[in-house]
């Protein structure tokens, strides 16, 4: 899909999420959204959900979130009435923990763990659905990669990926949260990036 971002993120600068989402949904052919249920999921599942009920949820699930995170995640789906599709690493995480473990980022193994638990399931699910639309939670001042994205982007392959609450801060979402009523969830844990600052693999 050939699109001008640049004119297309000037366009959308100062629009709700809500009219983010519903301009994206009108190009999409086979849109979808991808969550870990890390904090703030629930606007960007919320938000979509809302303008196509039957969205496509990819999530990726590591076999690593803690149990807040699971109960979290059980919440969400049940109250969004959320169309998930699960895709979960091809070895089991007992399995994995006694052959590699969770490596440290300096440590080479850790190429192969994250391949294994993030980068193959998400290429697995992508290659699956094949959607011309990707909505994230991505924001600006997660990381210096999210930092030179925008609203719209466009990956590596030609996927759109859109950004509703690019420009949003944490009080913003904690706000957009209460007044939706939404539950949260902070005790979770990516044992790819283990720095908050580090880009796993899937966007940048």
């Amino acid at each position: 899909m050939e699109l001008d971002l640049n004119k297309i993120n000037k366009k959308l600068q100062g629009k709700t999420p809500i009219e983010i989402v519903k301009w994206a949904i009108g190009i999409a052919k086979s849109p979808l959204v991808t969550t870990n249920f890390r904090p703030y999921e629930a606007a960007i599942l919320n938000v979509t959900s809302q303008i196509k009920k039957d969205i496509k949820v990819v999530w990726c699930d590591t076999g690593y979130n803690t149990p807040n995170t699971y109960k979290h995640a059980e919440e969400v789906i049940k109250q969004l009435n959320l169309n998930v599709k699960l895709f979960v690493p091809m070895q089991t995480t007992a399995h994995r923990d006694i052959v590699l473990g969770i490596p440290e980022i300096n440590n080479p193994a850790h190429k192969i763990f994250t391949e294994q638990v993030k980068l193959e399931p998400f290429k697995r699910a992508m290659d699956e659905h094949k959607p011309d639309v990707w909505f994230t939670n991505l924001r600006k001042g997660q990381t210096a990669f999210r930092d030179s994205i925008n609203i719209v982007s466009q990956d590596k392959n030609g996927v759109i990926k859109v950004s509703p609450f690019y420009n949003w801060t944490d009080e913003e979402l904690d706000d957009y949260l209460e007044e939706n009523n939404l539950p949260n969830e902070f005790k979770y844990f990516d044992p790819t990036k283990q720095l908050a600052n580090r880009e796993c693999g899937l966007h940048a």
